[in-house]
């Protein structure tokens, strides 16, 4: 499987869990299975990162707790961001001036967390990394996620008109 095939299954998988996990936000707790098929897709996820990345023994013990944390806030930032999109879908044809300029202060705060979140990152990955290493990460992060952002924008009706 190409590395193409690799980056669209993972995204799928992501797209859908995180789907998922919205329509059901009235349950506490996700049920078990749904809790193995987001490991599985993080372990997708995470080797095509290793196959990419071509990591050193020593690097690659220094670089995958890193990777973990900010995988894990990274998920939190890709969950709020879901919440969102599901929040406008389900305003959408009650859109009022309020609960738009909700969704707009909560789009602009999650906008302005990404970069924050890769600046806070940038200087523990050069630590644990050459920087060309670095660079090779962050491009395969950012490609996932413009493949993920673009499958979440199908999910966004356009408004109907300005009020």
């Amino acid at each position: 499987m190409n590395v193409k095939s690799k980056v669209t299954l993972v995204l799928v998988g992501l797209v859908v869990v995180l789907a998922w996990v919205f329509s059901v936000s009235a349950q506490e707790k996700p049920s078990d299975n749904m809790q193995i098929v987001l490991e599985k897709i993080r372990a997708d996820k995470k080797l095509l990162v290793a196959e990419n990345m071509q990591l050193t023994e020593a690097e690659a013990k220094a670089f995958w707790p890193v990777y973990d944390q900010y995988q894990d806030e990274l998920f939190l930032l890709r969950t709020r961001t879901v919440k969102l999109i599901n929040d406008f879908a389900d305003a959408y044809e009650k859109m009022t001036n309020d609960t738009a300029k909700k969704l707009m202060d909560e789009y602009m705060t999650i906008e302005t967390l990404g970069p924050k979140l890769r600046q806070t990152y940038l200087p523990k990955f050069r630590k644990v990394l050459p920087e060309g290493k670095v660079a090779r990460y962050y491009q395969i992060e950012n490609k996932i996620n413009a493949a993920l952002m673009y499958e979440l924008a199908k999910n966004i009706p356009l408004t109907k008109s300005a009020q």
